[in-house]
């Protein structure tokens, strides 16, 4: 009795099912045993670009799969074999099939088949035949290897904040998969981290990378970092203009007029035998960078649209990353800027040490540190030598290091001694940190609270002492003139900033001629070293000799810095010199006004004796300022030393704390012009004060004698 179905719609019968499997639009094909195919759906026949009786006639498998029809076999023995159906991925690779060649691809590239191979059985339920289902999952495929590449891009572009880094990276990754050779031509503006500009007839850009399936490149006119030029209507030079991607084939009208006007190019697209371009803009940000040549000439397929999709996509991830380069090499060449313009550039007007300094800034994303070095003129022909170091990187970190520098400069006119000047210098760190709180832009990479380290040094070339406090830095070396390395045993302080604690000052003795190094822990701590290893390390490096100081300096970097370093890096290497008795002369006065004939005589004598006449007047103004504000204001005893150094030098001390200071004498005042004439006369003057007393100097150059 019939079914319901089969009384509205007619019962089933063979007939319709052939008809059915014949006209089938999808491949599918029935095998025997020995792999003949025994029937097969229009679908199959369609793809093999054969009848279904040509089919028949025994194409087998190779009708549809070509190459990859051994696979395909192997899988039919095995459904036979285990009676259990199997599915299969199978690319074809190809020109096309639709010349009878096998292949079984179209003209427009390789294809994918998702291949069902089911077992079909005879009443007694052995498997007699096998079933072939084949469905194009070609664009599947496709869409899963463009989403591979761009991953890709994901994770091999943009790996630093180089532009002609990035730029290479992209062209590793498009190559061999897109495209037989790939350039990337940006603007020259870019490799100094401006912004991009393009102006001119044609088209002038900078080669960023290149590459090729071909080994050594011969494809290429010019190296990475030489400047390309592109006639004005140009491919290349259109697509930047207008920032719109196109594809080309070869010949066609656009290329014909390139290759008319450049004929060096044209040489090259017909040697190699290019028959297929794409031009993408390289865009990020609304602005348009450079662009980027996509040619095929080994890889028979020409470009197409989904090619060129991808190519837009690759190019736009890579324009993100060679922006970000862009704008990292500007802002790090800004505070490079800035940072230079904090530090000495030269270190003149030393004639008590000799010294060199070598500065590297890091080598880093985090961007350049806070480490700062100065040498910086005293009283009494001593000198101070100064390292220090801010934590953190970037602008913040060098405006910091700009004011502390700053700072130490001012506090240095007070003539403090070291520990309580890194007190003060403590003070205003931490007041620093604590109005900053409220100022600082969160967005900007900025430190919560400024802390630094410093080392202070103060050289006294006439008792050759030196006298050291430190603010969490690492201590000192000292290199003796035999060639003997000691850390000097400084007894380290808390870092500044953190406010509360004392500062402990030492003084030792040094030799003439010994070198006195003092660094930032970006030089000892380089390379993953910890202290210890790195102050070994530069030990050794101090005590191989050199012929003169910039040698040493260069030795001891190329020692200890095998690699660009990723902290900033400070050193400062000084040889000491030796005030000796010849160069100075002391004398006491007792507190009586008579005695201040006897000193400018005294002072005459003396100046006579280093040949130095041309200073007398100078010098006698001096002495007699000086010598009366002593006696008329201080208290004994009183000291009159004269300094030969590169200037002549005039010191006055007395017992009392009083400062001096410069007024405006009123037009008859009998008094009160003293100082204002020795600030005349004098290079530099000022006062320095003791545990006891107080002394006042004044510098006056050899050539002042000139003055009036």
């Amino acid at each position: 009795m019939a079914t319901p179905a089969e009384q509205q719609y007619g019962q089933a019968d063979d007939g319709s099912a052939e008809e059915a499997f014949a006209q089938c639009p999808i491949p599918a094909a029935i095998y025997d045993g020995a792999l003949r195919i025994v029937r097969a759906s229009r679908g199959m026949a369609r793809e093999a670009g054969l009848t279904e009786d040509e089919v028949r006639a025994g194409r087998g498998v190779g009708a549809l799969f070509g190459p990859a029809s051994a696979g395909v076999e192997d899988g039919i023995l095995r459904v036979f074999d285990t009676g259990v159906s199997d599915q299969l991925d199978v690319r074809v690779h190809g020109a096309g099939d639709r010349d009878g060649t096998g292949t079984g691809t179209s003209a427009g590239g390789p294809r994918a088949w998702s291949v069902t191979l089911s077992p079909l059985r005879d009443r007694a339920g052995r498997v007699h035949r096998v079933q072939l289902t084949a469905v194009d999952v070609t664009e599947l495929h496709q869409a899963r290897d463009r989403l591979a590449v761009l991953n890709e891009v994901s994770v091999k572009v943009g790996t630093t904040l180089d532009v002609a880094t990035t730029a290479h990276e992209m062209a590793d990754v498009m190559v061999g998969r897109l495209a037989d050779f790939v350039t990337v031509d940006l603007l020259d503006s870019l490799f100094r981290g401006l912004e991009p500009k393009s102006s001119g007839e044609g088209v002038v850009l900078r080669r960023a990378a290149h590459q090729s399936v071909l080994p050594g490149t011969p494809e290429a006119l010019i190296e990475p970092g030489e400047v390309d030029y592109y006639p004005e209507h140009s491919p290349p030079a259109q697509c930047l203009a207008t920032g719109k991607s196109a594809l080309h084939n070869v010949p066609d009208t656009a290329v014909t007029k390139w290759q008319a006007a450049d004929p060096q190019r044209a040489a090259v697209l017909q040697a190699r035998g290019i028959h297929s371009i794409m031009i993408v803009p390289l865009r990020a940000r609304g602005a348009v960078l450079g662009v980027s040549l996509l040619v095929r000439h080994q890889n028979p397929v020409p470009f197409g649209p989904d090619d060129l999709l991808l190519a837009e996509q690759i190019a736009a991830r890579a324009a993100v990353a060679v922006d970000n380069a862009r704008r990292y090499t500007r802002e790090r060449s800004t505070a490079l800027a800035l940072q230079r313009s904090l530090l000495p550039q030269r270190l003149t007007g030393q004639e008590t040490v000799q010294a060199v300094f070598r500065y590297l800034p890091a080598d880093s994303r985090a961007g350049i540190g806070g480490d700062w070095f100065d040498v910086i003129p005293l009283s009494g022909a001593r000198v101070a030598l100064v390292v220090g170091d801010v934590a953190g990187h970037g602008l913040h970190a060098s405006a910091t290091m700009g004011r502390l520098r700053t700072a130490v400069r001012a506090l240095t006119d007070v003539d403090l001694p070291p520990d309580e000047l890194l007190t003060h210098l403590d003070d205003l760190v931490t007041h620093l940190a604590a109005t900053e709180d409220e100022v600082i832009d969160p967005d900007l990479d900025t430190v919560s609270d400024i802390v630094a380290t410093c080392l202070y040094v103060v050289y006294d070339p006439i008792s050759r002492s030196c006298t050291v406090a430190s603010a969490g830095h690492l201590p000192p070396a000292v290199v003796t003139p035999e060639g003997s390395v000691d850390v000097v045993d400084v007894v380290p302080g808390p870092p500044l900033g953190v406010g509360g604690l004392p500062f402990e000052a030492m003084t030792f003795d040094v030799a003439e001629g010994s070198l006195l190094v003092l660094y930032t822990d970006g030089l000892i701590e380089a390379c993953g070293r910890d202290i210890d290893t790195g102050l070994d390390l530069l030990r050794r490096s101090l005590e191989q000799p050199q012929d003169t100081l910039e040698k040493t300096c260069t030795a001891v970097v190329d020692a200890m810095l095998p690699a660009p370093p990723t902290d900033d890096v400070a050193l400062l290497i000084a040889r000491t010199r030796v005030l000796g008795p010849s160069h100075v002369a002391v004398q006491n006065l007792p507190s009586d006004p008579a005695v201040v004939a006897d000193a400018r005589a005294w002072a005459a004598r003396q100046l006579a004796e280093w040949g130095l006449e041309e200073a007398d007047f100078a010098m006698e103004l001096v002495v007699s300022e000086l010598v009366t504000n002593a006696i008329r204001h201080g208290a004994p005893p009183i000291q009159l030393r004269l300094i030969r150094d590169a200037a002549v030098i005039c010191e006055v001390s007395d017992g009392s704390n009083t400062s001096p200071h410069l007024r405006q004498a009123m037009t008859f005042d009998e008094g009160g012009r003293g100082l204002l004439l020795v600030a005349q006369v004098a290079q530099r003057w000022g006062a320095r004060h003791h545990a006891v007393g107080k002394t006042i100097w004044a510098e006056i150059g050899l050539a002042v004698g000139d003055f009036f």
